[in-house]
């Protein structure tokens, strides 16, 4: 896999009470393409962020629907991984690449 494509693939950390809850664990979690597979979200998070990734886990989360003044509207659909590092691996979501 290409820099560019891993570059694409990430499109940014989530930071929710939840997401944050998981870094207790050695998680990070960060918004993906919708077409990312578990093998790339591992090599582009370990290519980028020079860590060591133990285990992936994906989800799509449905857009809900929305109403704003009595218009109805949808959120995006959107994809997750889960990055469960190794031991004594961290990532600060903070600063960036």
């Amino acid at each position: 896999m290409n820099r560019e494509r891993m570059y694409d693939l990430i499109l940014g950390p989530v930071i929710t009470e939840k997401s944050t809850q998981g870094s207790e664990h050695n998680q990070v979690t960060f918004r993906v393409r919708k077409d990312a597979t578990k093998p790339e979200v591992k090599v582009a998070i370990e290519a980028l962020f020079g860590v060591k990734v133990k285990a992936v886990n994906t989800l799509n989360q449905k857009g809900k629907v929305k109403r704003f003044k009595g218009r109805v509207g949808q959120r995006s659909d959107v994809k997750k991984a889960i990055v469960t590092l190794e031991e004594g691996q961290s990532i600060d979501v903070t600063t960036g690449i």
